[in-house]
């Protein structure tokens, strides 16, 4: 990784990240992907009595199809059982194709069983936190929401299955959803600075 990649990189890195203090509320909502770390801190949360009820979302998406061979919700919610979350305390959504679906989908699934939660905190990959957050802010008016992802460094993120040139690509993907989603009306508008737009266009000229 050459030092121009890594500190565009880092830049959009840090934009993503909204580094909120998760807080007390009604469900953790976990947003399903092909990261299972979100899923063991998902389970962190609920260990701490932050919420009663966890739900995970999530079918099966570009990254996941062949990496479960069940839906994320499932995969992720077995991790979470199997890190001491109680089936009692577990709901599953299993449609959900895209973020949006996410947050609409898990609202429906608690309606349908009078469930209107006030308060909503949502676990996410580090890099998913600032679209997290504006998409519940779009499609769930009402509710108070917080957004966690696993305490992980850029460094340290990448895995064998997900190296560092995937995660950068993934990155430039969300960072364009973030900028152009609030007029296709799915996400709240949100500040980018001129930096983070200079970031972007760096990585995009070093072919990412």
């Amino acid at each position: 990784m050459g030092t121009a990649v890594y500190s565009a990189a880092k830049v959009i890195w840090d934009y993503h990240l909204l580094s909120q203090q998760p807080e007390t509320a009604d469900v953790i909502l976990v947003m399903g992907s092909n990261d299972l770390r979100v899923a063991e801190h998902a389970a962190a949360l609920y260990k701490q009595g932050l919420a009663p009820l966890v739900v995970f979302s999530g079918a099966q998406g570009r990254f996941t199809s062949d990496l479960f061979d069940c839906t994320e919700a499932e995969a992720f919610s077995q991790v979470a059982m199997e890190k001491g979350v109680p089936a009692t305390a577990v709901a599953l959504e299993k449609e959900a194709t895209n973020t949006g679906e996410n947050v609409q989908f898990s609202r429906a699934l608690l309606e349908k069983h009078g469930k209107a939660p006030r308060r909503v905190l949502v676990v996410q990959k580090p890099y998913m936190e600032r679209r997290a957050y504006a998409t519940v802010k779009k499609q769930w008016p009402g509710v108070e929401v917080t957004v966690a992802s696993p305490p992980i460094s850029l460094v340290d993120y990448p895995t064998d299955s997900f190296p560092f040139a995937d995660v950068v690509s993934a990155m430039l993907d969300d960072f364009d959803r973030v900028r152009d989603y609030p007029e296709k009306g799915f996400q709240i508008s949100q500040d980018i600075p001129e930096e983070v737009h200079q970031a972007a266009a760096t990585l995009r000229e070093l072919g990412f």
